[in-house]
């Protein structure tokens, strides 16, 4: 079974010595669950590329023994190395995670389509397992190399029980749309990386959002895509979708705009990063200042900014859900 809906790339808290706080860390995870969230940790919101494998199996580890269904989580396992790659990948299934969230390679750029296919060929077989889910990670802004039609037309051929998906966070829905096009009929899902995106996406047969705000909006955000699903669903088979068939476009379309003016404040240039931000936000709701570290090289918000990104959430009228 797939994994749909809203997933989190989970902010991962520090100590004062930048070590993982595993304890926050699962506090946060058992509260986005409790929201109806799925568990996308590891990911680019989650400073993973500041982590170290070791670290994240640790992590995954510490959730699986707070008691969060691993079929609910969606790890990022991928890296550089091939071999840290498969580590990550094999350790993940291992807990019965729904799937991981795989980058490409991402240090030598202008690869070719052969060279990330071999790179993700490789790692379907040393893993070697029939469990294994792989939603590709589609992210030009940060790691340049990307995931193309052609090369998902490639791996679906190859390995149509492992490629199940991609995450496409280009920012640009003139690309999201082709993979919909081409590859749905073939149980491809396609998350977009903002919830911005997230009423196109679903109206044009997507699985969902993998979104960084869902840190701090993530029942608003599951309220959008429950509600469209329901509508979808109404369409596409032509009955009645229990619960959320009373949706109109135009009640789609108001609860989208409200996520959009909440991304947008955390997207504001004036902070040093959206994860600084994300991070400074839960530490002004929970009244907990250790939440605004992040490791080096990124750095936190200054005292005007954290005062900057209160008034900002005030205006707009946002309330933290517990």
């Amino acid at each position: 079974m797939s994994i749909r809906g809203v997933l989190v790339p989970v902010v991962t808290p520090f100590k004062a010595d930048l070590s993982p706080d595993r304890d926050r860390f699962i506090r946060h995870c058992q509260w986005l669950v409790s929201q109806d969230c799925g568990l996308a940790v590891f990911g680019t919101t989650s400073e993973a590329n500041s982590l170290s494998a070791k670290e994240r199996k640790n992590l995954l580890d510490a959730l699986v023994v707070a008691g969060i269904d691993p079929s609910r989580m969606m790890p990022g396992t991928g890296c550089c190395s091939i071999i840290e790659t498969v580590d990550l990948t094999a350790h993940a299934i291992q807990h019965g995670c729904g799937g991981v969230l795989m980058l490409p390679p991402f240090y030598y750029k202008k690869v070719s389509e052969d060279g990330l296919y071999r790179y993700f060929s490789e790692v379907v077989q040393r893993v070697g397992d029939t469990r294994l889910k792989i939603y590709l990670y589609h992210i030009p802004p940060v790691a340049i190399v990307g995931i193309t039609p052609k090369l998902v037309e490639r791996l679906l051929k190859a390995y149509p029980s492992a490629i199940a998906g991609m995450k496409d966070s280009s920012g640009d829905w003139n690309n999201t749309k082709p993979f919909l096009d081409a590859f749905a009929k073939d149980a491809f899902d396609v998350f977009v990386g903002s919830e911005s995106f997230l009423l196109a996406n679903m109206r044009n047969g997507g699985a969902g959002t993998i979104s960084a705000t869902a840190n701090v909006n993530p029942r608003a955000i599951h309220e959008l895509y429950e509600k469209c699903s329901g509508v979808c669903v109404k369409r596409r088979r032509n009955q009645k979708a229990l619960g959320t068939s009373a949706s109109t476009p135009a009640d789609l379309e108001a609860l989208q705009a409200r996520l959009n003016v909440v991304r947008e404040v955390f997207s504001n240039k004036k902070f040093p990063s959206m994860i600084a931000a994300l991070k400074q936000a839960i530490a002004i709701y929970t009244n907990d200042q250790e939440w605004t570290r992040v490791r080096p090289p990124l750095i936190e918000l200054t005292t005007e900014q954290a005062k900057l990104l209160a008034t900002e959430l005030r205006a707009i009228g946002f309330r933290w859900q517990q």
